[in-house]
């Protein structure tokens, strides 16, 4: 069997083809391709290496992803290349006869205000959390691309949508990583500076839930995995999406004291409120997934240490 993983670069991406070079089968056969090898938001490009290469199986990592300042500063390229990746691929995976294929996408689908935990059927029931609109849009399109694939074409296209995620290949640039790896990096360099205080974005207030990336690599793979007959049974042909998650969550405050035990700051914790807050909770209602056999493994607190381990082997790297 030929997989071919898109976006094998990225942090979900490599965590998968982790997984899959882990397998023991002898006959799983992986294909990539990096940015420069392969425009993904070239519709030809992708038509041409999907005809040559015609994959039994596409995982759809590729994406453009940041955190709350990334999105409020390049709307437009959040949705634009989004919207084209997942259209190019998707259509020339059916195109080229492709019968399975695994979108990913994210917990900010779901309304602001969504009832928590999120479930799936909460999607399209309010409105969305205004600065990061324009993913969140995108990422519902590549849920319905693959819906309206599945019913007017009778193929395998399923769609998975992670809650926060975070662990080793994660972006910890100082203005357009998401909180975890953002708090990581400032509460690493105020001990290198031996800075009395660190301030975060917000009220401190907000709840957010994380999950390491080899736990989502995981449960990927157990959802495209599982026989068509019971992942049809648990799902609605409509609503044909599934959450990963852990179930849990914790405030960015207690986040940031995690961070802060972890790295061995101990100054100030300081909130900036003139910063915005986001969402207030983004909590995933796992039930679905808890139900065909899978839960996460990976505590918080493990993972951060896991994470900060990596950091700082690539810190190096990272700061170049």
């Amino acid at each position: 069997m030929k997989y071919y993983v898109a976006g094998h670069r990225g942090m979900v991406g490599s965590a998968i083809l982790r997984q899959l070079k882990g397998r023991e089968c002898g006959d799983v056969e992986i294909v990539t391709r990096t940015h420069a090898e392969l425009d993904l938001t070239d519709q030809a490009a992708v038509r041409a290496f999907m005809a040559d290469e015609t994959p039994g199986v596409v995982i759809l990592a590729a994406a453009k992803v940041g955190g709350i300042q990334a999105n409020n500063t390049y709307p437009a390229e959040f949705i634009y290349e989004n919207l084209m990746m997942e259209a190019n691929i998707i259509h020339q995976a059916f195109a080229s006869g492709v019968e399975r294929l695994l979108f990913l996408g994210s917990s900010c689908i779901y309304p602001k205000l969504a009832p928590q935990p999120m479930a799936e059927d909460t999607l399209l029931t309010g409105t969305l959390e205004p600065t990061n609109e324009p993913y969140a849009i995108a990422k519902i399109a590549g849920i319905k691309l693959c819906e309206s694939y599945n019913r007017q074409y009778g193929v395998d296209y399923r769609s998975v949508m992670p809650t926060n995620l975070y662990g080793p290949g994660d972006n910890f640039h100082p203005e357009n990583s998401h909180v975890l790896p953002a708090l990581l990096r400032r509460f690493h360099e105020a001990v290198e500076t031996g800075a009395e205080e660190v301030v975060i974005w917000g009220s401190g207030t907000p709840r957010r839930e994380f999950l390491h990336v080899d736990d989502m690599a995981e449960a990927a793979l157990f959802v495209l995995d599982l026989p068509k007959e019971r992942y049809d049974a648990e799902t609605e042909p409509m609503l044909s999406h599934v959450n990963i998650g852990t179930g849990t969550d914790v405030s960015i405050r207690e986040l940031a004291e995690l961070i802060a035990e972890v790295t061995g700051f101990e100054g100030r914790i300081v909130c900036d409120t003139s910063k915005p807050d986001g969402t207030p909770r983004k909590l995933m209602d796992v039930s679905r997934l808890n139900g065909m056999g899978w839960e996460a493994s990976i505590p918080l607190e493990e993972g951060v240490r896991k994470t900060y381990d990596w950091f700082l082997e690539n810190r190096e790297r990272l700061r170049a």
